[in-house]
């Protein structure tokens, strides 16, 4: 049984749906009470307040009405006065005055004609309506507004008007003989003023809309100077009766000549009256209108802060992006604009910057110049509010790039803005596309749902990491992602083969040498995208491996197919092996100096004698007939009449060696369709490889038996994973400290660990998660681990447990505490046996008064080191470009003096890289984190730039996709011969695919103070031999007495030499001539000599051995450079380092080729029997 008290009763009638419908029937015999509740408007008066005054529509909707009232009254006045005779007088019979007949005389003033006008029944009907209905409302609205001042209700200007010009209407009602009387009607053009401006306030409330504070004072200003006028119009007119009798346009015509300053004098007034008018109008038009200019100028100025706004018309018609920044810097917007602007496409976009700081002078001064004042809007404003989206009009953006700002003190902070930043506009235009840069990789997870992002923290490691195994990968990229105007086009090259005679400035062909020629004509080289089907490039590789056809197309145009990506696939492939067949739905990404659609192709006849002698080689200069010749805008690229050689073709033949040993074998034709039986896959759980057998028990002990698998601890979330080389188990922590033993180990520095290879060391001021992408490229699963780099970190500040548990699981990776600016510290850490330093931008000195100066304390490190370690490869990267004119700074080198010269040159010109040809730079010794603000740029016009960086990069690794590695030329490499012939080689034998060339050579420099160094030793040895040292002719005379001839002697060793020489007792001749050999020694003693008698000093301290202290090992007389796609009769030179895109070797082993052994070999090997964790 259900208890009946604890069912639910039913609804009562009126909450149920069918007596909605239907009807309440039984609501009368319901004892509940209706209850109505009021706002404060149960009283008549609340109730029409809130019809007039407090409701924005009705309210607007009185507004208007009554500004209609005043302005209809208005047309009534000028109706009137064209119908008035002022001779007929007819106010004048009816007060029984016979004034029709009186002539105006000099001195005297007839009053008649201004007191009383010609007023028509119907049009006296029509004002006295108005006059009335207005005198009502004015009077309805001071009730509804009184608040206990009646007197204030009283004064105010509008009402004392109001009644000026009803209350005489509502008079002649009943006294009909007033109803000629004159009445000042036009006054009512001030309270249309009024109720116009009461009306646009009452319209922004309605639509709510917050108003223009420029609009309105425009209004305000504008109407002031019409009732100005018009009353001086109206009352000149009407006074003028009784004088001149003139009509209303003459009136217009004199007011315009009086206010306008100009004043012909054909038409004044003549009776006292209206010349007092004029004075009183004048009066007050001084008086009111500065006011009013005032406000609008001011209004105008911080209008000009703010920036006001984007029009919505121009933003529905014309495109535009959005830049979204906390703080605008010139060398920011620059290099927004140069890089923005660079593309033809993108001519006719606007650029609307939103930045919440005011204008800065010198982006002002820059905004001003009509390149781009015309394409460059500035607004004020914060990207976290929707009124200042909606003013940058972000809903019609096609996109919009949202910066951090790096030099802040809080790096997370910025980047908790630039979330925040990410977030509002994502939430505002959700289809407005978004490039964002973040700084720190762990803040990167919160803006997945951007379209593209860039981590400058992943990027920067990942360039510094692979700068140590594969040397000037940043200058590589940093060449790739900047785009080029041409000016580094082979131009000589295009004249003559095109017979054009034009000639341009080309930084390239300025250069005054061979290297900067052909150093800037390769870094004009950039990525471009194209569809196989479509491109004349690589159409009729369809069918063929992608070897076949990157080789070919080389060959025959001069471009470098590095990638494709499939049509139903969104990865990018960057060099999938011989085994990939290209189809025609393809993507194909290659290098080049142009893209393909702004080329023009023509055919070169076959035996042309006159071009014979041009097309022959000549040099590494000299360009062949089938390298790419482009400029920008169309191209001219010349096509050989001969065919494609097939897969049994013939091959190259190896040039005789004049008597040394007999001919090697060719190198073998590229194949159409890779051989399976030649490319066995790789097995990750027996790995074999042709170089590398059982490890040795000493291997063993030293811990070379390494596992292959995915880290087991990331540091942050969104890390890609890598197949890394990993440690059997995890290192403890007290391990992994380098200078300090424990119960493992009792090492405590680095010589004693007794490494095979060696060190790369990172300075950097804390273990901020972004350093693990330094430790992961480095231990990529494709590196040979019989050529990985012990990595030592010294760090300013001690790591936490979080990265100490990420880095525990490689091998070889230990940390120190301390700091670069101690000697000790860097000795202990094994500096004088790195391979590399790489020094880190300090977050804590980002941040200066002075923009440029936040690289000043990394700079000044370099220099030390680059003076005490003069052998040593510095890696660093700076936060401003134009402070790597400071890297290796060296004041009286004559050379580094040419270089300036030549940037500054460059960057009078426009140029976007000026700083290409210093040598720090172009070694890939330096490089600057702006040009990741390039890389985002880049990704509107080429969405595929970041992904193909990340992918050269090691960041993310996609599934039979290639990796970026370098090989060596050796003298047994030589024989190659041309960059062509090594194309060939290298797709035929091990399906890489070379994308550059990394060159050094000997720097052939006038004599410097930091070059020479002169040791005791050998003065020793030529004094005695006159012969001998006549030879040395780079050295000067050291047995002068003339000072002039030692201009690297220190005045204080000499100093310091002469005090000891006067100190020293003189018992025998034995120990004078001892005295005056050390003084000898000291006056004959460098700077370079100095420093390193100090680290051996310091080295001696420390317990350490000096032998590995080389103070006389100078590399500064040499220069490195890179050449980006070089054309194919390239000379390699020995010591060439080629970049490679490597096949994944998960998917694709090569086959061993020729049992010589040689370099090709050596950077193939793989780890064997190693075991595996997946």
């Amino acid at each position: 049984m259900v208890d009946l008290d604890s069912e639910v009763p039913p609804l009562p009638p009126r909450y149920r749906f069918r007596d909605l419908l239907l009807g309440d029937q039984g609501w009368q015999s319901d004892d509940r009470v209706q209850v109505e509740f009021y706002m404060n408007e149960n009283t008549f008066k609340e109730r029409l307040k809130l019809f007039f005054i407090k409701n924005q529509r009705s309210s607007l909707r009185i507004r208007l009405f009554n500004f209609s009232l005043k302005l209809l009254s208005c047309f009534l006045y000028i109706v009137r006065v064209l119908l008035d005779d002022p001779t007929q007088g007819l106010g004048c019979k009816e007060l029984n005055r016979s004034c029709s007949n009186q002539n105006y005389t000099p001195g005297t003033i007839d009053w008649s004609p201004i007191i009383w006008v010609n007023r028509s029944l119907p049009l006296w009907g029509l004002q006295v309506s108005v006059a009335v209905i207005s005198l009502f409302e004015t009077l309805l609205l001071s009730y509804l507004s009184y608040k206990g001042n009646i007197w204030e209700q009283i004064l105010r200007i509008p009402f004392l008007l109001e009644i000026i010009n009803a209350v005489p209407f509502i008079i002649t009602i009943f006294w009909p003989v007033l109803r000629n009387l004159f009445i000042p009607v036009f006054l009512n053009c001030w309270l249309a003023k009024h109720a116009l401006e009461n009306m646009i306030n009452d319209l922004h409330r309605a639509i709510q809309r917050t108003q223009s504070a420029m609009f309105n004072q425009v209004l305000i200003l504008i109407s002031t100077l019409l009732c100005l006028i018009f009353t001086c119009i109206c009352g000149i007119q009407h006074l003028e009766r009784a004088g001149n009798r003139l009509t209303l346009f003459d009136s217009l015509y004199f007011c315009i000549v009086t206010f306008s300053t100009v004043g012909f004098g054909d038409v004044t007034p003549k009776i006292w009256p209206s010349k007092l008018l004029v004075v009183i109008m004048i009066c007050v038009a001084l008086v009111v209108l500065p006011i009013q200019f005032e406000q609008l100028a001011y209004l105008w100025m911080e209008r000009q802060k703010s920036g006001g706004n984007y029009s919505r018309y121009r933003a529905q018609t014309e495109k535009h992006v959005v830049l979204c920044v906390s703080s605008l810097k010139i060398d920011l917007l620059m290099d927004f604009l140069n890089e923005f602007y660079a593309h033809p496409r993108l001519q006719d976009y606007y650029v609307v910057i939103l930045c919440p700081t005011e204008m800065d002078a010198q982006v002002r001064r820059v905004l001003q110049i009509p390149m781009w004042s015309q394409r460059v809007i500035y607004l004020q404003g914060s990207a976290l509010k929707d009124q200042d989206l909606l003013r940058a009009k972000m809903d019609n953006a096609e996109a919009c790039f949202i910066l951090s700002s790096r030099c802040e003190v809080d790096r997370t902070a910025a980047d908790h803005q630039t979330i925040l930043r990410a977030w509002a506009v994502k939430d505002f235009a959700p289809n407005c596309p978004l490039y964002v840069q973040i700084l720190k990789p762990e803040n990167k997870f919160h803006i997945k749902f951007a379209d593209h992002v860039v981590c400058e923290e992943e990027f920067k490691y990942a360039m510094l990491a692979l700068n140590c195994i594969c040397p000037a990968t940043s200058t590589l990229i940093t060449l790739l992602v900047h785009t080029s105007r041409g000016h580094t086009a082979p131009w000589e090259a295009f004249r003559q083969l095109t017979g054009t005679k034009q000639t341009l400035n080309r930084e390239s062909q300025q250069s005054p040498e061979q290297w900067q020629k052909m150093y800037g004509r390769c870094s004009g080289n950039e990525v471009y995208h194209i569809s196989l089907e479509e491109s004349t490039f690589f159409a009729e590789y369809e069918g063929k491996s992608f070897t076949y056809a990157s080789f070919h197309a080389h060959k025959k145009f001069g471009v470098c197919l590095i990638g494709v990506r499939k049509e139903d696939n969104k990865n990018i492939l960057l060099n999938p092996g011989p085994r990939y067949i290209m189809s025609s739905t393809d993507i194909c990404f290659y290098i080049n100096i142009t893209k393909e659609e702004n080329s023009a192709f023509k055919k070169q006849e076959k035996h042309r004698k006159t071009h014979e002698s041009k097309l022959s080689y000549h040099g590494a200069s000299r360009l062949p007939v089938h390298s790419i010749i482009a400029s920008m805008g169309t191209v001219a690229i010349d096509l050989q009449d001969t065919g494609c050689r097939g897969a049994s073709g013939a091959t190259l033949a190896l040039p005789a060696e004049g008597g040394k040993e007999g001919r090697r074998p060719s190198i073998a034709p590229v194949l159409e369709v890779a051989d399976s039986s030649s490319l066995p896959t790789c097995d990750l759980l027996s790995d074999q490889s042709e170089d590398e057998t059982t490890p040795s028990d000493d291997e063993v002990s030293a811990g070379f038996e390494y596992a292959k698998g995915y880290p087991p601890y990331s540091p942050y979330i969104g890390s890609s994973p890598t197949f890394c080389h990993l440690l059997h188990e995890k290192v403890p922590f007290c391990c992994l400290r380098l200078d300090k033993g424990c119960q493992h180990n009792y090492y405590e520095d680095a010589k004693a660990y007794g490494f095979k290879n060696k060190l790369i060391i990172v300075a950097a001021e804390t273990a901020g998660n972004g350093l693990y992408n330094f430790i992961v490229p480095l231990r990529a699963y494709y590196r040979p681990k019989k050529e990985l780099n012990p990595i030592v970190l010294l760090l300013d500040n001690p790591p936490d447990m979080h990265f100490l548990d990420a880095i525990c699981w490689f091998p070889m990776v230990y940390y120190m505490v301390g700091s670069i600016d101690n000697l000790d510290d860097l000795l202990r850490c094994g500096v004088t046996f790195a391979a590399n330093m790489v020094v880190v931008d300090k977050e804590s000195t980002m941040s200066a008064e002075e923009d440029y100066m936040a690289d000043a304390k990394t700079i000044v490190n370099v220099q030390t080191l680059f003076r005490l370690f003069s052998s040593l490869s510095i890696i660093t990267e700076l936060t401003h470009p134009a402070n790597m004119r400071f890297m290796q700074f060296r004041a009286k080198d004559c050379y580094s003096l040419a270089l300036s010269k030549l940037e500054k040159k460059e960057r009078e010109k426009g140029s976007n890289l000026a700083f290409m040809f210093r040598l720090p730079f172009a070694a890939g010794r330096v490089f600057s984190i702006s040009m990741l603000d390039t890389l985002l740029y880049q990704s509107f016009v080429k969405d595929y730039m970041i992904s193909i960086t990340r992918l050269l990069l090691g960041l993310d690794t996609t599934p039979g996709s290639g990796f970026l590695c370098s090989m060596k030329i050796t003298e047994e490499d030589l024989w190659i011969r041309t960059y062509a012939r090594l194309y060939q080689k290298l797709c035929s034998s091990t399906g890489d695919i070379p994308i550059g060339v990394y060159r050094t050579e000997s720097q052939k420099l006038t004599t410097s103070e930091s070059q020479i160094s002169i040791s005791v030793e050998e003065w020793e040895d030529t004094k005695d031999t006159k012969d001998q040292f006549s030879c040395r002719g780079n050295h000067r005379n050291s047995t002068s007495s003339d000072q002039s001839d030692h201009p690297l002697l220190r005045r204080k060793s000499m100093q310091w030499a002469r005090r000891l020489s006067r100190r020293a007792p003189r018992h025998s001749a034995k120990t004078a001539e001892k005295i005056n050999q050390q003084r000898m020694n000291l006056y004959r003693r460098s700077e370079r000599q100095e420093l390193a008698e100090l680290v051996k000093n310091r080295m001696k301290h420390l317990g350490l051995s000096p032998a590995g202290y080389d103070e006389m090992n100078d590399h500064q007389n040499t220069l490195s450079y890179i050449l980006i796609n070089p054309s194919p009769d390239t000379r390699l030179e020995l010591n060439d380092i080629v970049y490679l895109i490597r096949p994944d070797p998960l998917t694709y082993v090569p086959n061993a080729g020729p049992s010589r052994k040689n370099s090709f070999c050596n950077t193939l090997g793989q780890d064997t029997r190693e075991e595996t964790q997946l």
